[in-house]
């Protein structure tokens, strides 16, 4: 079924009758030539890239809970490509031009909205490093604007530039950045790897690996054992909890990242905007709620929930910029687990078991890098090299000192 304008004055005039799932619920099969652990965004979209750039039918997805239960729908939805690093940029950029394709590609409609994000310079040496960046962007393909204040108050009109602590001195711009309906992003690549012959399957959770004279044969699963050729691990913050049972340990740490949206108000932001001397970001939802988080909480958790320093911490970087903040309610807030790898950076590579691959760390990164993500995991799995726009992504990083420290913040992941 595809979807159109025609197609739902259709429905309308027909009693909705006509609507079919998105997707199959269907058992496991015995084997698969491919089995992708993890029904998040970044496993269904490696699984959809897998079906339709390299045509590889037997591909299945494990969830142990339900589509769009996970990270991909607990995040502040924001898409950009703003990154300094040769290692970082030409993927997020990648990623944003996929972004921008991404709902005529797969005939649903996940809201992208590309109303730009703005970060804030509050001194001279962080504009000396934003036009830096600003730079690296351009070099690789990116959009990048430096704005001066006045430039900035005409579409920020209500910004405290003059703060006495944190004066607002211009801003960098990437105005192809923007916002993306998180869930929608999960359904939509659910529904078009499902239309390629891809076995997407909730509730069942992998229990163990079955690994025999170094290569791994398949997964034990609350459903039974599932034979594979391949198998793929990308369950962001159960990263470590899951490669413990291949009897790996990585590189990570899992932290919680809140995120928070308060009542609705009419429209404010118009864009994307961010506190360069703190942690704190911002945009405006289409209900009109203004969706914002900060830093994660400063110790390890896999609970999807976090405390009131933060939520205190963030909230006065809001207030810092945006004095006005102080007046709306909060509605509500939520967590992410975070998989924080100890340069910051995501990972991409081959385990040293044969036939088992990890996808991880993704740290902040991990919702604007859905579609690159996807792409360069299934690149990984079909052919065993590396996508050319994630050839740093590599374990040995951490041996060889070829870290992506993309905040200068070292094996530091919870400054990051």
């Amino acid at each position: 079924m595809r979807y159109s304008g025609f197609r739902v004055i259709k429905e309308a005039l027909t009693g909705h009758r006509g609507w079919g799932p998105a997707w199959r619920d269907i058992d496991p099969k015995s084997s698969y030539d491919y089995i992708i652990i993890g029904g998040g965004g970044h496993g269904l979209a490696t699984a959809y890239y897998l079906a339709k750039e390299f045509g590889k039918s037997r591909v299945a997805v494990l969830e142990k809970d339900w589509i769009g239960g996970g990270n991909v729908g607990r995040n502040t939805t924001i898409i950009r490509s703003n990154y300094l690093l040769d290692g970082n940029e030409p993927f997020y950029e990648f990623s944003l031009k996929l972004w921008e394709g991404l709902e005529q590609e797969l005939n649903y409609n996940a809201m992208v909205s590309q109303r730009g994000i703005l970060n804030l310079i509050h001194s001279d040496a962080q504009r000396d490093a934003f036009i830096r960046r600003g730079n690296a962007m351009i070099l690789n393909g990116a959009d990048a604007e430096l704005l001066s204040t006045e430039q900035i108050l005409k579409s920020y009109p209500f910004l405290n530039v003059d703060n006495a602590r944190f004066p607002i001195m211009g801003g960098l711009a990437q105005h192809r950045g923007g916002t993306v309906r998180h869930d929608a992003v999960a359904w939509g690549y659910a529904r078009g790897a499902d239309q390629r012959g891809v076995d997407i399957i909730q509730n069942c959770e992998v229990t163990g690996f079955k690994i025999e004279n170094g290569r791994c044969l398949g997964v034990d699963t609350t459903r039974g054992f599932i034979g594979a050729q391949k198998v793929g691990a990308c369950v962001a913050g159960s990263s470590s909890r899951l490669m413990a049972k291949a009897s790996m340990r990585l590189p990570i740490e899992t932290h919680v990242l809140q995120a928070f949206v308060s009542e609705g108000i009419k429209p404010l932001l118009p864009g994307v905007i961010t506190f360069g001397a703190g942690h704190f970001y911002c945009s405006q939802s289409d209900k009109g709620g203004l969706v914002f988080g900060g830093d994660i909480d400063g110790y390890n958790s896999y609970a999807q929930r976090g405390n009131l320093p933060v939520i205190e911490d963030v909230c006065e970087g809001g207030m810092a910029i945006l004095p006005m903040l102080g007046r709306a309610r909060l509605l509500r807030s939520w967590g992410g687990v975070m998989d924080m790898s100890m340069d910051g950076s995501p990972i991409i590579d081959r385990t040293h078991v044969d036939g088992l691959y990890f996808n991880g760390g993704w740290c902040y990164g991990g919702f604007k890098a859905t579609p690159a993500s996807g792409f360069a995991y299934a690149h990984l799995l079909a052919t065993d090299t590396p996508h050319q726009t994630a050839t740093a992504y590599r374990f040995d990083r951490f041996a060889t000192g070829r870290m992506i420290d993309e905040k200068g913040m070292g094996n530091q992941p919870n400054l990051h």
